[in-house]
């Protein structure tokens, strides 16, 4: 189920992994943030993977880094990128968040990245529910 936020969409597939796609040039400020947490928390029940479609060139200011996906039922986490900015945007939210211990790939949407990052969450979801 496709739902609009400000700054671009998320997809509720059946198993619980969560596409987002921001918009083209937005900057992913602490409000959006929280109006992600505050859509999260009134849409999902239980154990979720977000996979990060970045078809679109954006950023985040200092304070969205800090606080995105941060998310209590947050699984997995996987990042599609198509261009080597979408490529290096990601490996620099990695780094600011570097205390989670984040442990998610990057996949090429140039190659078919997109499904094999959603299977690879699914495979992560339901290695999760079988232990």
């Amino acid at each position: 189920m496709k739902h609009r936020l400000s700054f671009g969409f998320y997809n509720i597939f059946a198993n619980n992994v969560i596409e987002v796609t921001a918009d083209e040039g937005i900057e992913m400020t602490l409000e959006m943030v929280e109006e992600c947490h505050d859509f999260m928390n009134n849409n999902v029940d239980g154990d979720f993977a977000l996979l990060i479609n970045r078809i679109h060139n954006y950023t985040y200011t200092y304070e969205a880094k800090l606080s995105i996906a941060s998310y209590e039922g947050l699984k997995a986490l996987a990042f599609v990128c198509y261009s080597d900015k979408s490529v290096l945007v990601t490996k620099e939210l990695q780094e600011s968040r570097s205390f989670d211990q984040w442990a998610y790939p990057v996949f090429s949407g140039l190659e078919l990245g997109w499904q094999e990052a959603y299977q690879w969450l699914d495979n992560e979801l339901a290695t999760i529910k079988e232990n």
